[in-house]
């Protein structure tokens, strides 16, 4: 079975984050709260842990995962910027947004949409995640704990380990989150397109 840290959601313990990341550096597999509920994650380039996420969520080739990056200067590593989409992302983060860009060579092959080589990208606020991504270094590839047969992020971190607890390295116990889809913008084209209105503003795209 793999272990449970429970972690203040708003002050983080420095110790309790640093085993997070050891977990991580190790090959390991991670639930995780972040501003929508919690999420599954582990490092980009972990060929076998991002297999066994697929195989938990049943997920096939046309998923897209979500990169949580921690800064603009880290999306522009993985993501291409124009001037317009940099000040748009600049003036709607952090926070309840997906943004679908085009990726760079630096995001692997088989977690980018392999049709229109897009990936998605996040800026979390919440500062469990937010520490998480400063003690790994690097962005973490993510994607929403939706379980089969649901149609949510996980909100309970006791439930999550009684349904999955054998089937992942670490959860993190954040609290309870409710559900707070965020919005999703595919920023590939000149003109931005909302694929998903959740919690955040449209403001900055009006």
């Amino acid at each position: 079975m793999g272990q449970s840290l429970q972690i203040h959601p708003q002050n983080p313990q420095p110790r309790l984050i640093s085993q997070c990341v050891n977990i991580l550096n190790k090959g390991g597999i991670i639930v995780y709260p972040t501003d929508s509920g919690y999420a599954i994650g582990c490092k980009l380039d972990n060929k076998n842990a991002l297999t066994q996420i697929c195989r938990l969520r049943q997920l096939d080739s046309r998923h897209n995962f979500t990169l949580m990056c921690r800064n603009l200067s880290e999306i522009a590593e993985y993501a291409y910027l124009d001037n317009p989409v940099f000040r748009m992302i600049k003036n709607s983060t952090p926070g309840h947004y997906t943004f679908i860009l085009r990726a760079t060579k630096e995001v692997p092959r088989r977690i980018m949409n392999k049709k229109r080589k897009t990936i998605g990208i996040r800026l979390p606020s919440n500062p469990i995640a937010k520490d998480l991504l400063n003690g790994i270094g690097e962005p973490l590839l993510s994607t929403s704990l939706i379980l089969p047969g649901d149609d949510f992020a996980q909100s309970s971190a006791e439930e999550i380990e009684s349904l999955i607890g054998e089937q992942v390295d670490l959860i993190i116990n954040g609290g309870y989150l409710s559900e707070k889809s965020t919005t999703v913008v595919d920023l590939t084209e000149s003109t931005p397109n909302i694929i998903r209105v959740g919690m955040g503003s449209l403001t900055p795209f009006e």
